[in-house]
């Protein structure tokens, strides 16, 4: 499932994500690995705010996102910011040779909008195909734990540009979730546009995630919560 009409509204919403943290949270690890950074593939790239972060630190970065209309918001951000960044549409877990990097990231719970174990594994085995020897991916899932919380969760906000109503509810396969997203947004004749979505994630337990990877030719495994 990818973005849609959501794009529009994407940064609004998402304002609270602290982007900066998953930056300094890059920089740990990679100080702790030893690895220099040149380069950066980012899969999930949404709107391109950590990409406009990661180019202001001094890397050269490639985004790749499902949704068109996300890439869309990217280009026109990080061109007005003087950022000229390679954006690629396309799905993460059908990955086509794009390049050798230092890093690939897969930020935001991007991964988890993988609801079949095989595309998971097809992600980890073209990120491995991708990295420089030494080479580190990084990214996040919702543990177990999250998944299951959302299950009947509602959640609501009035704003003048958006208002919205979102309401979780567990799918059909284990430790998946779907959300029905009901946006209510400010056009620019000055009417309320109701739109509506359903996005779909899935997670899996901590120890099939370390399998998969192995799989893939990962050596170096290393699971940690939160910032």
């Amino acid at each position: 499932m990818s973005y849609e009409h959501f794009s529009s509204y994407y940064d609004l919403l998402m304002e609270h994500v602290e982007y900066e943290d998953w930056l300094r949270y890059m920089e740990r690890i990679l100080l702790e690995h030893n690895v220099k950074v040149t380069n950066v593939l980012d899969l999930g790239c949404g709107t391109g705010e950590l990409l406009l972060l990661m180019n202001q630190n001094g890397w050269q970065t490639t985004g790749v996102d499902l949704s068109e209309e996300m890439l869309s918001v990217a280009q026109t951000k990080l061109n007005e910011a003087g950022v000229s960044p390679q954006l690629y549409h396309g799905d993460m877990s059908e990955l086509p040779p794009l390049g050798l990097y230092d890093v690939i990231t897969i930020f935001c719970d991007s991964l988890n909008y993988l609801d079949d174990e095989e595309a998971v594994k097809r992600t980890f085995f073209h990120c491995y195909k991708q990295l420089k020897p030494g080479g580190l991916l990084l990214f996040d899932v919702h543990s177990p734990a999250k998944i299951k919380a959302f299950d009947g969760a509602v959640f609501a906000d009035a704003a003048k540009e958006v208002s919205y109503i979102w309401t979780s509810f567990a799918g059909e396969e284990p430790l998946s979730i779907e959300h029905e997203l009901t946006f209510f947004g400010l056009t620019k004749n000055g009417y309320y546009e109701r739109v509506e979505e359903l996005h779909k994630e899935r997670t899996f337990e901590p120890e099939i995630y370390k399998l998969w990877l192995k799989d893939a030719g990962f050596s170096t495994i290393q699971i940690t919560a939160d910032f």
